[in-house]
């Protein structure tokens, strides 16, 4: 028994209870879902609700008279083997081991959709991340929300969405000047511009420009530049796609900024919010109210030069996204544009849109590397930062997934890159990965010796009896509810942690139910039963690392 369908259970006893009179409360009262969770103490049952508490009031009763009725109710449940009540009306609930067991041949039947939910179902959510300018390598930041991002799209998949990754392809500006800058005094082998940029990978880049166009060393500096433009941004743009997919992580669309400049979308934006009364014009410019929609001063749109500023291809971007049908826009963006957020959802506001529904901003803090306990600060390649190349080097792409969903995105990481690089217990990713490989391992064992997990009735749930069996199965059936809220927060962390407590769960169990029969013994139902158990923890662990994107190795 899931605590969803636990959940049913209470509620169905609830409901009952109105309909025959015995609690004075309308149907409309009882709510759609009810609140178990795993008590915090053992001894208190296997899941726990204050619903008597919640109600008692509007049902006219003390909690503790209320909790003896449910209680009575659901002790005539067959999935219930017992029901407590504590303290002022919380009710301790036991599972019968039978239906307890159960989970494991939900799991196995499930397979790869087991944790999936319908919370998202019907919606169609663009997720853009990383975004780093083709200007160099992506640098950590942009890493972290590689991974993160990733994760959260595969956890939106999981939860009903229609999801589309969006990288925006930032090549309209200065930043592309400076760029081609300094290609262009890599060729002529001058010292970089002082507002350039540096490092080896620009120097690498140059000399490829020049195999592909020779005639680039011929050419006076503004074409050479010019060359170096075209060709140089679609070299750098092209590693960056290779280093991101070689990470596992692929793009349904790369939009171009500069498509947004030379397709009129930025008109088309203007005009909107000039017909709902959101813009106006003053001193030769075109402003966007924001201030009344909670940013802390109106923003220019159009400069009185006529060029467009920086927020006016946010706004056309914006509104291009919500026509191609997006009910959700999430961004994933760096601590440094912490100030932007309310801007931006002044821009969705003046859209007519909900800020937080339609238009989601998430901000990433700070990614420090440590070897050897010293911070890690330079890349060979880039000359200033550490890249997403430096980190796979490093620990590989497993554990860089892991590492950087692992942690709240709020939060600063210090990522110990001699830890994340050990085959040892103390590494979380290599813990979680040989639970996985641990229980394939069993039932290659079993497959040898000619067994396999019970199936259909010859599956005996109520024999999975044993204090470590129970404890098991109840953290697999809480997978669906940590994917869920995982994707209803945003943060797919919870599912790392969650990994890294189920596999501390199983080891414990392995430890003290024996799978296989010993020498000479004959198989029995209870092994059959426990490899049932077994399958079902492989194929949890290996649907939460697919949702973090991190391979289920069956050995290691």
């Amino acid at each position: 028994m899931t605590p969803e369908q636990l959940s049913t259970t209470v509620r169905d006893a609830l409901t009952g209870l109105v309909a025959d009179g015995a609690v004075p409360l309308d149907a409309a009262d009882v709510p759609t879902s009810v609140t178990v969770e795993r008590p915090r103490q053992k001894g208190h049952g296997d899941y726990a609700t204050n619903i008597a508490l919640q109600l008692a009031k509007k049902a006219g009763t003390n909690p503790r008279a209320l909790a003896t009725l449910l209680a009575e109710r659901l002790e005539q449940d067959p999935g219930v083997a017992a029901v407590e009540i504590a303290g002022p009306g919380f009710l301790n609930i036991t599972v019968e081991a039978g239906a307890q067991g159960q989970v494991a041949a939900q799991v196995l039947a499930a397979g790869a959709s087991y944790g999936d939910n319908d919370a998202f179902a019907g919606e169609k959510i663009n997720v853009e991340f990383v975004s780093a300018n083709p200007t160099g390598p992506i640098h950590i930041g942009g890493v972290r929300w590689a991974a993160v991002g990733d994760a959260l799209a595969r956890i939106f998949t999981a939860a009903g969405a229609e999801v589309t990754r969006e990288y925006y392809f930032n090549d309209h500006g200065g930043q592309i000047d400076r760029f081609s800058g300094s290609l262009l005094a890599a060729v002529r082998e001058r010292p970089a511009p002082e507002d350039g940029y540096g490092g080896q990978y620009i120097h690498d880049i140059a000399a490829q420009v020049v195999a592909a166009r020779p005639d680039v060393t011929t050419l006076d500096d503004e074409a050479a530049q010019e060359v170096l433009r075209e060709v140089g941004v679609d070299l750098m743009f092209t590693q960056i796609k290779q280093s991101l997919h070689d990470f596992g992580v692929d793009f349904d669309v790369y939009f171009h900024e500069d498509e947004l400049h030379r397709s009129g979308a930025v008109e088309r934006a203007v005009t909107r919010l000039r017909e709902l009364g959101n813009v106006y014009d003053q001193d030769g410019a075109v402003w966007l109210s924001t201030g009344k929609f909670g940013d802390d001063k109106d923003r220019v749109v159009i400069k009185s030069d006529g060029e467009g500023a920086y927020l006016s291809g946010d706004l056309a971007y914006y509104l291009d996204k919500r026509e191609r049908g997006f009910d959700r826009c999430l961004i994933l963006l760096g601590a440094d544009h912490h100030g932007y957020v309310a801007r931006m959802m002044a821009m969705c506001a003046a859209f007519g849109d909900t800020p937080g529904t339609n238009l989601e901003i998430l901000i990433g803090q700070m990614v420090n590397l440590l070897r050897d306990g010293q911070p890690l600060r330079m890349s060979k390649r880039a000359g200033t930062v550490v890249t997403i190349d430096d980190l796979v080097d490093a620990i590989g792409v497993d554990a860089s997934r892991y590492a950087l969903a692992r942690y709240s995105s709020d939060s600063n990481i210090d990522l110990d890159l001699d830890l994340w690089a050990r085959a040892t217990n103390d590494n979380p990713v290599f813990y979680v990965q040989y639970a996985h490989a641990r229980v394939s391992s069993i039932l290659r064992n079993a497959a040898d010796l000619g067994l396999g997990p019970a199936e259909g009735d010859a599956f005996d749930p109520s024999l999975l009896a044993h204090e470590k069996e129970g404890d098991l199965l109840r953290a697999l059936a809480a997978f669906p509810g940590v994917v869920a809220t995982a994707a209803e927060l945003r943060e797919p962390h919870r599912v790392a942690r969650y990994l890294e407590d189920t596999a501390s769960t199983y080891h414990k169990f392995n430890d003290a139910c024996r799978v296989l029969p010993m020498g000479d013994e004959e198989p029995n139902d209870l092994h059959r039963a426990r490899l049932t158990l077994v399958a079902a923890t492989r194929q949890v662990l290996a649907n939460g690392l697919g949702l973090l994107g991190v391979s289920a190795p069956e050995r290691m």
